[in-house]
């Protein structure tokens, strides 16, 4: 480790320790990086991976995903209907990629190898570090609207010099946290989410008892072919698609567990971590905007939320974006060091920042952020999908769940996984023209074929393209995969 970034994680250290509610152990400087995690430090719980998890939704960008379908012209209780069902679904895939962590105590940009070898999986690493750049974009954006709407209540005008101090802060603090690393992490969402969920739970009893609030009668004025096309959407985007936009952070926190903690209670911690806050706040901000009919959470607080109240929301959307990016930046890091990039984790995690910073402002001046939020989830899945079909298909189907941790961090040229696992990559890229086929985009790059003359205008992309990527990948793996005698090394038993 760099001099630099040693000092910079010991003054963390002493800014973060608070007398003896945090104990040494529970929060200490992560000098981890890729390599797989030690016996000695996996010493995180189910409930601390339930909190990250929770924590990390517990975020205003939630309310914008179920305010989503209201926008679409969606009713109400169909729009509920699909954050419910299709986070049944999704959070399931997301846990089944924690158990991978778990098991090996490896991040899921190194796992890729298996799947891709060992530089094959640059690939899905470098798409990976790019998405966390928007991510921490997206996040950002929405607590500097929602601050603006309620520091307005109280006479501060919005104007870009607040909105650029906002936004300084709130980066800031992601930043620091990142750069302390895991245990940091894990440590402010166990002390943070409690009250934050307490403060969601008031601002629901609010907002679903006030008479005028909420358009309980509102249906769809769609008629039934668009009305299809729209549910299929809003299923990819915020339903299914939630849970699988979460798939490629999933193993680089549930490495830090235990191999004595049984992986089924490692996926049901993190799929309740993961299904309660996107759900519950996906139904608030659906029910919100069923009058609003608008997805700008600074409206949204301001219909309902005034006085004292608007004090401790400011205090939860503040919050929710640094729970969530502070994963974004660690696991951003993460990606690149797995990319082969040589830079130390502290500089990394200072490049992302920046990054995010200027993200940040395009999405603060993008003309419209309903759309370009839809665009960019809708694209994200496009390759999201395909890969995580070729990494189920490849860990739990084709390995069984053995993996040779070692090999996976030999040389391209000497790596049992290979350089480069063509059989991987034919599968992904199948599956990713198979996802676009079916995909139906807000814009015409993302608009497949299939769907728009066939399927009049239903989004199956998800589906597709996990599934033609898994099979393709299992067909293919018989003749062009790495050697199939690999067995499970001590981490993977």
């Amino acid at each position: 480790m760099q001099p630099m970034a040693r000092f910079m994680l010991q003054q963390c250290e002493a800014c973060f320790v608070l007398g003896d509610v945090m104990t040494d152990s529970e929060l200490r400087a992560d000098i981890h990086s890729i390599e797989p995690i030690p016996d000695a430090d996996r010493d995180s719980t189910g409930p601390q991976q339930m909190w990250i998890w929770a924590g990390a939704n517990i975020a205003p960008v939630n309310w914008a995903l179920g305010a989503l379908g209201i926008i679409l012209k969606l009713g109400l209780m169909e729009t509920i209907a699909v954050i419910v069902l299709g986070n049944i679904v999704g959070c399931a895939i997301f846990a089944t990629f924690t158990v991978m962590g778990h098991k090996t105590g490896v991040n899921q940009m190194v796992l890729s190898r298996s799947a891709f070898g060992v530089r094959g999986a640059y690939l899905p690493s470098i798409l990976m570090f790019v998405m966390t750049l928007g991510w921490i974009g997206v996040n950002t954006y929405f607590p500097v609207k929602v601050s603006i709407g309620i520091l307005g209540q109280f006479g501060v005008p919005d104007t870009w010099l607040i909105e650029i101090v906002i936004i300084t802060l709130v980066m800031a603090a992601q930043v620091l946290i990142g750069v302390y690393g895991f245990y940091a992490i894990r440590t402010f969402e166990k002390y943070t989410v409690p009250p934050t969920i307490a403060i969601m739970v008031l601002m629901s009893v609010l907002a679903w008892t006030r008479p005028g609030v909420v358009n309980w009668s509102l249906t769809t004025s769609l008629p039934p072919g668009a009305h299809l096309a729209m549910l299929t959407l809003l299923m990819t985007a915020i339903g299914v698609g939630w849970g699988i936009s979460w798939v490629t952070w999933a193993s680089d926190y549930s490495r830090f567990v235990p191999k004595s903690v049984p992986s089924k209670s490692v996926f049901w911690y993190s799929y309740v971590g993961m299904f309660v806050p996107t759900v519950w706040l996906g139904i608030l901000g659906a029910t919100i905007a069923s009058t609003t009919l608008d997805t700008d959470p600074a409206k949204m607080v301001s219909a309902v939320f005034g006085g004292p109240v608007s004090i401790l929301v400011l205090l939860m959307v503040l919050h929710g974006p640094i729970a969530t990016n502070i994963l974004n930046v660690y696991s951003a890091t993460l990606a690149a060091l797995s990319a082969g990039l040589k830079f130390s984790r502290f500089w990394l995690t200072v490049i992302v920042g920046v990054a995010g910073y200027l993200v940040t402002l395009y999405f603060i001046f993008a003309p419209s952020f309903a759309k370009a939020f839809d665009n960019w989830m809708i694209s994200l899945l496009l390759w999201m999908s395909p890969w995580a079909g070729v990494v189920l298909a490849d860990f739990f189907l084709k390995r069984k769940g053995k993996i040779d941790v070692a090999e996976l961090y030999r040389s391209p040229e000497t790596s049992a996984y290979g350089d480069i696992n063509w059989a991987g990559m034919i599968a992904f890229f199948a599956g990713l023209v198979a996802g676009w086929l079916v995909e139906d985009g807000l814009v015409g790059a993302l608009q497949g074929p299939v769907s728009i003359n066939l399927l009049g205008g239903a989004d199956l992309s998800w589906l597709f393209g996990i599934g033609v990527s898994g099979l393709v990948y299992l067909a293919l793996g018989k003749h062009v995969t790495s050697p199939s005698s690999i067995v499970a090394s001590s981490a993977g038993r």
